[in-house]
């Protein structure tokens, strides 16, 4: 007996893993050969536990269904650990990938994830709840969910008694605006 809703068994296999997973893009390419252009798909998929591990994949077959198994294949062999601080990142972070920039902010709990499509779907699946975001330079969805993810990786988890890393621009800003307001208080804090 055949399954008529192929898609209740997909969910029950993301169960068993553990993991959710998402496409992200998905493409007809075209390679041109002497008797014209051969079709082909091409996905791009990402893969989380909600805990703080996450990975993405890139997949490309004759068939959609076979690109999307792959994709799903690569990014569960490249998963990485993020460090969570609650429901938001410990501290900001920039990273590159190509010409795609990413640069994402921790947030208030219940601010909820203010980001693009590409960037929401890295980080749904790790896990992160409140976070501001913004992506700059190339928009394409490879590259930012790439850049994404290089981001992620540089997160260094914080110390339990700080709430901004020593020496970053957080921190800097933090005792700018301390200075501010004791100047303007005349000195009584």
């Amino acid at each position: 007996m055949t399954n008529r809703y192929p898609n209740e068994r997909r969910e029950s296999e993301r169960s068993q893993s553990g993991f959710s997973e998402k496409v992200v893009n998905l493409r007809r390419v075209a390679k041109v050969v002497k008797g014209g252009r051969h079709m082909s798909f091409s996905a791009l998929v990402t893969v989380g536990d909600g805990h703080g591990r996450v990975g993405i994949g890139l997949g490309k077959s004759g068939a959609i269904p076979d690109a999307v198994r792959k994709a799903t294949s690569a990014a569960q062999k490249n998963l990485i650990t993020v460090p969570l601080a609650g429901t938001t990142i410990p501290h900001m972070v920039k990273a590159k990938y190509g010409a795609a920039e990413v640069l994402i902010k921790p947030a208030t709990p219940g601010t909820g994830i203010i980001a693009g499509a590409s960037m929401r779907a890295v980080l749904e699946p790790a896990g992160i709840k409140d976070v501001v975001t913004k992506s700059l330079g190339s928009q394409n969805p490879i590259n930012v969910c790439r850049a994404t993810l290089e981001a992620l990786r540089q997160l260094r988890a914080l110390p339990a008694d700080r709430t901004v890393p020593q020496g970053g621009p957080a921190e800097q800003e933090l005792r700018e605006v301390v200075e501010v307001a004791v100047a303007a208080t005349g000195g009584k804090g």
